[in-house]
């Protein structure tokens, strides 16, 4: 009898809930890939409890207990933050990371502001429920916005998380495990400011590690473009399963750089905007000896001459 898949563990972003997942939840399923997603502390079904970093990675933790113990863990904003720690402080539980949407490091210059502003909104009568609301409707489509506001939305926690996430050091806990990475950004987010760093550090720690940047999206990337990110994902299942079967479930990370085909071989997505991982750019290793290949997804047009996947491993 064949391995099942590696498991997913998916978190959502701050203010949403796991029901942002869906479609990629129903993707996984199609796949036969195992999967949950995860409430976080002052979010969802949890919305009474207030959030602490020290929760959301128990609640990751618990997840990946659900699914057997080790799994992949993919988080977007907020989430992704949390799937770093986690598998900075449970390497043991981490078949592999997909981070996407949270490549600015949490003690940025900026944080100040963003917190002055998340209190002022807090405090509005509403705490910025309309606000929120055209927000949704203005940035997703009807299913995106259906979604993301179907487990409500958590319009007092954004203050409480920006001073969680403050004392954190994102990239030192890139660099503290070995479990392969794929770092997933929409072309157009805000916070994508630092992704080569990001990519950088997780190298550093010895990781294999996977730059993906989906044209066209935003900041909510698995909702802006839940086909291209779901392929993504997918990819990073199929070579995490690899991996995990050849090394037998030991602790590792001196797998192959993941594969651009991996997602197309495991199946699941039947839609005509497909994508693929395309390589676009080779710089030369840097003073340090980071290999630094961009890899982005793009839309397969149809009629289209194959991908010319030359040079996609550092």
């Amino acid at each position: 009898m064949e391995a099942r898949s590696t498991p997913v563990v998916l978190v959502h972003g701050s203010r949403t809930s796991r029901t942002m997942w869906r479609r990629q939840f129903a993707v996984l399923e199609d796949a036969g890939v195992p999967a949950v997603a995860v409430d976080l502390p002052g979010h969802g079904a949890r919305r009474d409890e207030p959030f602490t970093l020290d929760g959301a990675v128990a609640a990751v933790r618990d997840g990946v207990d659900a699914m057997g113990g080790r799994a992949l863990v993919a988080g977007l904003s907020l989430g992704g933050y949390v799937a770093i720690e986690h598998r900075a402080r449970r390497p043991e539980q981490s078949a592999g990371l997909l981070a996407a949407s949270c490549c600015t490091v949490s003690r940025s210059r900026l944080r100040p502001a963003w917190l002055t502003l998340a209190r002022w909104i807090e405090g509005w009568p509403d705490h910025g429920a309309r606000l929120n609301e055209t927000f949704v409707r203005l940035a997703l489509d009807a299913g995106g916005a259906r979604d993301i506001g179907a487990g409500g939305f958590a319009l007092t926690v954004m203050s409480q998380v920006l001073g969680e996430l403050a004392p954190t050091d994102t990239l030192g806990a890139l660099a503290a495990a070995r479990s392969p990475v794929w770092i997933v950004n929409g072309r157009y987010d805000h916070f994508r400011t630092q992704e080569r760093a990001f990519v950088a550090a997780a190298q550093a720690g010895g990781a294999p590690t996977r730059l993906v940047v989906v044209p066209h999206a935003r900041h909510l990337v698995s909702l802006d473009a839940p086909v291209a990110f779901s392929r993504v994902l997918l990819e990073a299942v199929a070579r995490t399963t690899l991996l995990e079967r050849a090394e037998g479930g030991a602790r590792s990370g001196q797998g192959q750089v993941p594969r651009p085909g991996a997602a197309d071989e495991g199946g699941g997505v039947r839609d005509d905007d497909d994508v693929v991982a395309q390589a676009v750019e080779r710089r030369r290793r840097d003073a340090a000896g980071v290999a630094a290949a961009q890899v982005q997804a793009v839309p397969a047009e149809h009629g289209a001459e194959p991908v010319d996947r030359r040079g996609d491993a550092p």
